[in-house]
This record gives structure tokens, C-alpha cells and sequence, in this order.
């Protein structure tokens, strides 16, 4: 009876409530290493995803009695490392096309912005600036004519 080597085995998670990504590797020695992304896993939690893992067989089962202890055979490495995820082409080209369109629409609405604060702006100040003297001439007389029609209006009717 030949002996059937096991070949190392790779398994990828995905915790949506963590945003965490984690790759199980199992190596032929019966070693296992755990890679995950983000460092937001608690030890009681570590320790019932080992014995989730060896119970539905992606680890050797002798990991279903897993302790959490780092010393003696059943050990298992935690690393934090996320340089094995890789971001599919496709994605990449989609985002890129994305930001590409995205940049050049808010060039063209920066510069027709820019028109019509050039056209429009330019002859509205000028002409304020010489309408100044009357409007605030105007405004000041105004003022006082309001003043004396509430004045008289104030005043005790002698008929």
C-alpha cells in the first residue's frame, strides 16, 4: 500500500463583521498558519475558528483540541500580512477608467465654473462700483424719509 503524500492546502476567509480577510495554510507537516489582514481578532475567537477549521477538515483534526497555547506540535502561527491578497486586473482597469472619467468631468465643471465667474463677474463689478456713490446716496435719503413718515405717524392726533 503506497502512502499518499498530502500536498499543501490554502483556504481563504472572509469575516464581513471584522472587514477581515484570512488565508489558512496547511502545510504537509501538519503545521498551520494563519494570515489575516487586520489585527481585530480576539484570542477566544482564534481559538474556536481553529476548532471550526479542523472540525469541517481544512486543518488535521487533532486542532479540534486546539488550547491556544504557541509551544509543542499543535501550534499555530498568526501572522498579520496581507501582501498575499491580490486585486483582480479587471477591477483595477474598471477603478482606473473610473477615476479617469471622474477627473476629467470635474476639470470641465471647474472650468466652466471659471467662465462664468470670469464673464459674468468681471462687468457685475465694475458697474456696482459705479453705481456706489448714487445707491448710498439714495439709500441715506431714503432712510430719513422713513425716519419722519414713522415720526409723524407717532405723533398724538390734536383734531
Amino acid at each position: 500500500m503506497r502512502e499518499q503524500k498530502v500536498l499543501p492546502r490554502e483556504f481563504e476567509f472572509y469575516f464581513p463583521e471584522l472587514d477581515n480577510m484570512v488565508l489558512v495554510q496547511c502545510g504537509e507537516d501538519g503545521s498551520v498558519t494563519i494570515r489575516f489582514t487586520k489585527d481585530n481578532i480576539s484570542e477566544k475567537r482564534k481559538i474556536f475558528f481553529v476548532h471550526h477549521l479542523a472540525a469541517e477538515g481544512f486543518i488535521p483534526d487533532p486542532y479540534e483540541w486546539f488550547s491556544g497555547s504557541t509551544m509543542g506540535p499543535m501550534s499555530v502561527r498568526w501572522i498579520k500580512d496581507f501582501s498575499w491578497v491580490k486585486i483582480p486586473e479587471k477591477v483595477t482597469r474598471r477603478s482606473n477608467h473610473f477615476m479617469k472619467l471622474l477627473l476629467a468631468g470635474a476639470c470641465l465643471f471647474w472650468l466652466a465654473m471659471m467662465r462664468v465667474v470670469i464673464v459674468s463677474g468681471a462687468p457685475h463689478a465694475a458697474a456696482s462700483s459705479r453705481k456706489a456713490p448714487c445707491t448710498l446716496a439714495c439709500s441715506v435719503r431714503a432712510e430719513s424719509l422713513v425716519e419722519d413718515a414713522v415720526l409723524d405717524h407717532l405723533l398724538p392726533d390734536n383734531r
